[in-house]
């Protein structure tokens, strides 16, 4: 997920705005070359056709960005109603065809039955493995697969808006492995039709949301005009869920060279607990506390 080459030491995280029609991967891509990082990941991956939130992790943040990772996520998307495309969103081929229309109060009859624990059939295009070899490499060979369900946790679908018969808008509210796409597929079939996400739009990852987030056209100019504050935000920022303790210099080398210490949380904190440990305002490490000691698991080297 992080790639090291040559580049300058910047750590910290960028939530970028990605647009339609660029992958995340090719995102990441623009923010190294932006900013001339050595050092560079992203906190969860964004399908090509969706835009919005992607947090990209420079450095010693790519250390925190499974954090990110697994954070609830949230969406905004249009349902299209009446055709189901082979991607399960709209750039993919018309392959059924409907014409019913549910009505607002058939809708919003089904949106409890995809709340909570869902099981779901990931999109023939996507990026999970099979045999090795990724999903949307085989259904684009025209192979005869299908990938197995997995359980993801919706915990809020809100209607939004029919802006016309054909279409629906929604929030969802998940977490990690959910597909907006596949959901958008199974709805319509509880309604007794079909359709496919038009729209997708991330809205939120974790504590990354729409108001941190940069088009990369902003951050190339923020880069070039601005200090580093403005658009980069604190390794920290990807754990803000996670009780953080404060240590001394001294205690702080001690973590820095995988040594145990012992600590007083300043708020309550349960054996097995991860916490960070935090110097001067800074982040020390990630590490497992148990009996009043904590004992580093990542440690951060800016």
């Amino acid at each position: 997920m992080a790639r090291n080459r040559r580049g300058r030491p910047i750590h910290g995280w960028v939530a970028v705005d990605k647009p339609k029609g660029m992958s995340s991967a090719r995102a990441v891509a623009q923010v190294r070359r932006i900013t001339g990082a050595a050092k560079a990941g992203h906190g969860g991956t964004l399908d090509p056709l969706a835009t919005g939130v992607l947090p990209v992790a420079l450095g010693e943040a790519t250390k925190t960005a499974s954090w990110a990772m697994a954070g609830d996520k949230t969406y905004r998307f249009t349902l299209r109603w009446g055709e189901r495309r082979d991607t399960d969103d709209g750039e993919g081929a018309v392959i059924e065809t409907s014409d019913l229309r549910p009505s607002e109060a058939a809708v919003l009859s089904v949106l409890d039955r995809f709340t909570g624990e869902l099981v779901q059939r990931p999109p023939r295009y996507s990026a999970v493995k099979l045999d090795g070899r990724r999903s949307y490499d085989l259904a684009r060979a025209a192979v005869d697969f299908e990938l197995p369900e997995r359980v993801v946790t919706v915990g809020a679908l809100v209607l939004l808006d029919l802006p016309d018969s054909d279409r629906a808008a929604f929030e969802m509210r998940c977490g990690k492995g959910t597909y907006v796409r596949s959901l958008a597929r199974d709805l319509a079939a509880a309604l007794g039709t079909v359709g496919h996400a038009e729209e997708i739009r991330r809205t939120a990852v974790g504590p990354f949301t729409e108001a941190d987030s940069i088009p990369l056209d902003i951050l190339e100019t923020l880069v070039h005009s601005a200090p580093a504050q403005d658009y980069l935000l604190p390794i920290e920022a990807a754990l803000d869920d996670i009780p953080a303790v404060p240590v001394s210099d001294s205690q702080a080398s001690l973590l820095r060279h995988g040594q145990p210490v012992r600590v007083i949380p300043a708020e309550r904190v349960a054996d097995g607990d991860t916490v960070i440990a935090m110097a001067d305002g800074m982040l020390v490490a990630l590490a497992r506390f148990e009996n009043g000691t904590i004992r580093p698991t990542r440690v951060i080297n800016p």
